[in-house]
């Protein structure tokens, strides 16, 4: 009952910067701050792959080792909302961006079998 709003994608240089926003609403709105939120990416003839994450209880982050440094994930509990701050962008960051919610306390952040909402997914493409 967790729907999932994505923005904030588009088409941007190597070297340069976008924000990813993803608004929760529904009926359990109301505990968005026990959520844990991740983002996964999907790259044309590759398996889904797994961004960052940020957990409800105390706000730990997880990252993928490729993005390390460059990326960072947030939330504003206040706006049922996560960001994913991307910084010095790479060609091989070009996917279709995906966010997810966790409603139900689950343990691992980093598999995508955990999530049980998703988001639509919006495109990033990096230029060479």
């Amino acid at each position: 009952q967790v729907q999932l709003v994505e923005s904030g994608g588009g088409l941007v240089q190597a070297g340069g910067s976008l924000r990813l926003s993803c608004a929760a609403s529904g009926r359990t709105f109301s505990t968005f701050s026990t959520y844990v939120m991740g983002w996964f990416r999907q790259a044309p003839g590759k398996e889904r792959e797994f961004v960052a994450a940020i957990r409800g209880s105390d706000s730990s982050t997880y990252y993928a080792d490729s993005v390390k440094g460059r990326f960072t994930i947030s939330r504003d509990n206040a706006k049922n909302t996560v960001y994913l701050q991307m910084n010095s962008l790479k060609p091989e960051d070009t996917a279709v961006y995906y966010c997810a919610a966790d409603t139900d306390q689950g343990v691992d952040a980093t598999f995508w079998g955990l999530y049980d909402a998703w988001g639509q997914g919006t495109q990033v493409t990096v230029s060479s």
